[in-house]
């Protein structure tokens, strides 16, 4: 069970749910970090005195560090300073709960120093995932996802000792605020309409990934990464009630399904507490008052950035980390209301078709990729 945790991104929804977890099951909260929101991040330092909270924004930096002059506490600015975070000394657990590739380095630095990582970045997976997966194995360090699904899953193998046994994975999808709409209904919607997500409260990017189903193609591959298997072992349904998190069939034919309530603060409990299981305050899922359980098949024609993500997924590489940066900044693009709904589409598989793939790529290959696939997506756009 973890004691000491930093906290990568304490500000956003992942990190604001952890820090209410930590409280609950009194863990030592040794690091914060956040981007800009000096206000959050003074209240967060002030209630829960971590020794260093990292701002990366050098302005909010400077910001904190004169708001918490009365305090012992260390404030340093940069995104290099995340590697700081991830690494401090006496902290068993990193959570990992920023958005985008910026989440690879720090994450990469607290597996080399043998630290549990509690994964809720899936771009460090999409992106580098061989790469992470084998850090982790020679550092010993252990990786617990925190994405419901993936936590799901990870909750449903802790009794397979022989994962030859697992037949394939099964990742459920809301379906998002668009389900069930036509092509030519779901290209007229936005900014305001993808953020209306049905059943879960989120950050804006994964909240329109949610809608174009690209956050359930990143997490195909991401679950792939996680347990070593291929494309054609990883499955996507249709689940509007998320209730059913996730899945795993086994080769004999049984399904094994975790189930409960949409609230993220039961993986990130979990994420914590394991191999263990902690008191939880929150409502239990009532079974007797539960909706009609349904599944569907994913309309990929409709949402084609899901089919998109399994293309890249299927061309392994470097594919992967173009297919997250393009979209990453196409997603920035829709938020800025400067292109619309359908063009994260266009602009991410424009970049995925241009753009070489490199099998079996060093961090510095994933890097620059990452920089030219986002470079692509901006060039004709004035920022």
């Amino acid at each position: 069970m973890s004691k000491t945790i930093s906290i990568l991104g304490s500000t956003g929804s992942i990190g604001r749910q952890t820090l209410e977890v930590a409280e609950e099951l009194s863990l030592n909260v040794a690091a914060l970090t956040a981007h800009n929101n000096v206000n959050l991040a003074e209240e967060q330092a002030r209630k829960f005195r971590p020794r260093l909270v990292i701002m990366t924004d050098a302005a909010a930096a400077k910001d904190l560090k004169i708001r918490l002059a009365d305090t012992e506490i260390k404030v340093q600015g940069g995104i290099s300073a995340l590697s700081t975070a991830a690494t401090l000394p006496g902290v068993d657990t990193v959570v990992t709960a920023v958005v985008g590739m910026v989440g690879l380095k720090p994450t990469m630095a607290a597996i080399r120093e043998g630290k549990r990582i509690a994964l809720a970045n899936k771009e460090t997976l999409v992106c580098a995932g061989e790469l992470v997966m084998e850090a982790a194995d020679r550092c010993g360090a252990e990786i617990v996802p925190v994405d419901s699904e993936h936590s799901a899953i990870f909750q449903c193998v802790q009794g397979c000792v022989d994962r030859g046994e697992i037949r394939r994975l099964v990742l459920t999808c809301s379906g998002g605020p668009f389900y069930g709409m036509s092509k030519e209904e779901v290209n007229q919607k936005t900014r305001a309409d993808a953020l209306k997500h049905p059943n879960w409260k989120m950050g804006p990017k994964i909240t329109v990934d949610c809608a174009t189903l690209m956050n359930k193609g990143l997490e195909v591959i991401e679950a792939m990464r996680l347990y070593r298997l291929p494309l054609t072992r990883v499955n996507v349904v249709i689940h509007r009630q998320s209730i059913v998190h996730s899945l795993v069939e086994f080769r004999d034919g049984a399904l094994l399904a975790q189930m409960g309530t949409p609230d993220m603060r039961l993986p990130i409990r979990y994420a914590m507490t394991y191999p263990r299981r902690a008191e939880s305050r929150a409502e239990p899922l009532n079974l007797l008052g539960c909706p009609p359980l349904t599944f569907t098949e994913p309309d990929r024609g409709t949402f084609p950035c899901l089919r998109l993500a399994e293309v890249a997924a299927a061309k392994g590489g470097t594919a992967c980390t173009v297919l997250n940066a393009a979209n990453e900044e196409a997603v920035r693009l829709f938020l800025e209301d400067r292109i619309r709904f359908r063009e994260i589409f266009e602009l991410t598989a424009r970049a995925m078709t241009e753009l070489p793939v490199i099998h079996r790529p060093s961090l510095a290959d994933v890097l620059e990729a990452d920089a030219e696939a986002r470079r692509m997506v901006l060039k004709d756009f004035s920022l």
